[in-house]
């Protein structure tokens, strides 16, 4: 499943489509939703951005449409005159000015005033969005001393939205190895430069898996396991994925467990427990 780069990713393709022209069309499939689609037509869109695995399509008169993918959601983009070539089922569709996104077979989709956002069930139990939110290294590092985070083990801990939106399970074991901590570690454990590193991992892994399309590995560790002829599956990531093979760091072999009931992909040398 998608993680937060990837969400924010494709907010960015629907804001570069549509974004700042003003809306010829709005169709809505969920009727609680289409008797609001006549007040949007002539507005304009002002941003889509995104909330953890959320995209948010905000509108120049308050409004935002909150919509989720949930697993077989898709945004397509396309010219207003050319229908995409699809058998899913649209959910909507917004034209603006000779362009189109339309959004197939999501179901959880939504308009909210911009100041009720907070209320809303699913964002209201959200951390702050990596991306989005512009969280600082000293803002990471006072929400993982928050007494309900401390004392939680990392591997399960970085998975909880409510820490931080849009860390999936990649973007965990990555982050882990970058910072050199075991998955059993918990932030009260950790001393000052331990914490600002997880800090600093969470932010810096996150960003690169968002500017690269999801490659987190260090550039000269994925050149060199280009040249030996690996797959794009094994030298965009540092550890995940990589069980059995060299550690690029140590020269250990990768090991795969299970953390909250999902794979983790760990370094023994790297990554000593606490």
């Amino acid at each position: 499943m998608p993680e937060g780069p990837e969400i924010r990713r494709a907010a960015d393709r629907i804001h570069q489509q549509i974004a700042g022209r003003r809306l010829e069309e709005v169709w809505f499939a969920f009727p609680e939703l289409a008797q609001e689609a006549g007040s949007l037509v002539g507005r304009r869109i002002t941003a889509v951005d995104s909330w953890g695995k959320a995209l948010l399509t905000r509108f120049d008169d308050g409004r935002v449409l909150y919509s989720h993918n949930q697993l077989y959601g898709v945004w397509k983009l396309h010219d207003a005159e050319r229908e995409p070539d699809t058998g899913r089922s649209l959910r909507v569709r917004l034209v603006g000015e000779g362009r189109a996104a339309s959004l197939y077979s999501a179901s959880d989709v939504s308009l909210w005033q911009e100041e009720r956002l907070g209320e809303h069930p699913f964002l209201a139990r959200l951390g702050p969005d990596l991306l989005t939110h512009g969280v600082t290294v000293e803002q990471a590092m006072a929400r993982l001393r928050e007494p309900r985070f401390r004392r939680r083990g990392l591997g399960g801990l970085l998975l909880d939205q409510a820490l931080f939106a849009g860390i999936g399970n990649y973007l965990r074991s990555e982050i882990l190895f970058f910072a050199g901590l075991h998955h059993r570690a918990k932030p009260m454990g950790l001393s000052d430069d331990a914490l600002e590193r997880l800090a600093r991992s969470i932010l810096a892994v996150t960003r690169q898996a968002y500017d690269q399309a999801g490659v987190t590995n260090r550039p000269d560790w994925a050149a060199q396991d280009r040249r030996r002829g690996a797959s794009r599956r094994h030298w965009r990531f540092a550890v995940f994925e990589r069980d059995g093979r060299d550690c690029h760091a140590c020269g250990g072999v990768i090991e795969r467990v299970s953390v909250a009931s999902r794979r983790l992909y760990l370094c023994p040398g790297c990554q000593a427990p606490p």
